[in-house]
């Protein structure tokens, strides 16, 4: 068990290599065999002396997935199922270049990145929760999605969405030293405008969001205009109703360069009416924010539809009408399960009929 409870090399900043090895250039050398040269373990870092990787193997473990499963869809995107040291399944979707995913050029390549095992947050369209929450990721999990969907995927990575499985700010420490190690030359070396934390609105976080010095880009799901329609969809508006995630909106877009991005799954009869349009826009307009209309994703269990076609363009048309800039995505991957969580909640629940099958067959 003791491999479970080092901690991963891939977690520890630059500035904790330096403290760790000695002369501090060593540090330098590991940083570059694991994020330029990608090698599979300390062994293959062969520019150190024997000693040193011994030493390093006897403290660190060395964060590797097992692809459990791989869905390609016909649009190219990709949904990747990984194992983890300790057994668990979190998902990362990598998707084909899109303008119309958060300003992103059209010849970006993105991925949504998970940030716990499973989600303690409940939103009702999402099934990341569906099996309950288990635990944060560390931050050498989540660097690690973006270098093991590189590897499979033999794409280049250039743009980091947090919104896979978990809820990003409810593992504030370890996202953001995820972040500053997808951020630095000596890491990943992705730009901070591109990378965006998706929050399903946990207004203390967001303040504290405001206050880090980085500009990565903020998106809020809000789902619901108003408290009657948002509570209905996402629980967490109960803690945290409208008035008071706008506040925190407005004092991160005080602080912030990037303008704030409104996340808005159309749900058909839920949250697709021309009243709940109408508030959307003054939000919009209170906080200079921007929205991405995001047709439901179906997920397996849930009864939700989306809206006609008809009915995603009407709401458009009155936020486009009242000057929000708003996009109408039509999102990748529906036809491989693409929402968050669908993959591991297939997987994990086919995997304990397999074994109560297995009981009861003996």
């Amino acid at each position: 068990m003791r491999s479970l409870i080092r901690p991963a090399i891939q977690s520890l900043l630059l500035s904790d290599l330096e403290k760790e090895l000695h002369p501090a250039y060593r540090a330098q050398q590991v940083a570059d065999w694991l994020y330029r040269q990608r090698v599979p373990s300390f062994e293959a870092m062969t520019n150190l002396p024997q000693q040193l990787r011994t030493k390093l193997t006897e403290k660190f473990a060395f964060e590797q997935f097992e692809q459990v499963r791989v869905l390609g869809s016909k649009d190219t995107t990709q949904k990747f199922l990984w194992r983890l040291r300790d057994g668990n399944l979190v998902e990362s979707v990598l998707i084909p270049a899109s303008p119309a995913l958060y300003g992103t050029r059209s010849d970006r390549r993105t991925i949504c990145v998970s940030t716990q095992v499973g989600c303690a947050y409940g939103c009702k369209f999402c099934a990341s929760g569906l099996e309950g929450w288990t635990r944060n990721l560390h931050a050498s999990e989540i660097v690690q999605q973006l270098i093991a969907a590189e590897s499979a995927s033999g794409e280049n990575i250039d743009n980091v969405v947090f919104m896979g499985m978990g809820e990003p700010l409810a593992n504030f420490d370890n996202l953001m030293r995820a972040i500053a190690i997808i951020n630095a030359p000596w890491g990943l070396g992705i730009g901070a405008r591109h990378i965006t934390i998706s929050t399903s609105g946990l207004a203390p976080q967001i303040r504290q969001l405001a206050q880090n010095p980085l500009q990565v880009r903020l998106a809020v799901s809000l789902h619901g205009a108003t408290d009657e329609v948002r509570e209905r969809i996402m629980p967490v508006n109960r803690k945290y109703n409208v008035a008071t995630l706008l506040d925190a909106c407005d004092y991160y877009a005080t602080r912030k360069k990037q303008r704030i991005t409104f996340e808005y799954i159309l749900i058909n009869g839920m949250n697709d009416s021309d009243e709940q349009a109408r508030e959307l826009a003054k939000h919009c307009a209170r906080v200079g924010a921007k929205v991405n209309l995001i047709p439901y994703n179906t997920v397996h269990g849930l009864e939700w539809s989306r809206p006609p076609r008809v009915r995603q363009e009407r709401f458009h048309s009155i936020l486009s009408d009242r000057h929000i800039d708003a996009t109408l995505r039509r999102e990748k991957g529906h036809d491989i399960d693409a929402a968050c969580g669908q993959l591991r909640l297939q997987t994990v629940r086919s995997d304990r009929a397999a074994v109560a099958d297995s009981i009861s067959a003996s």
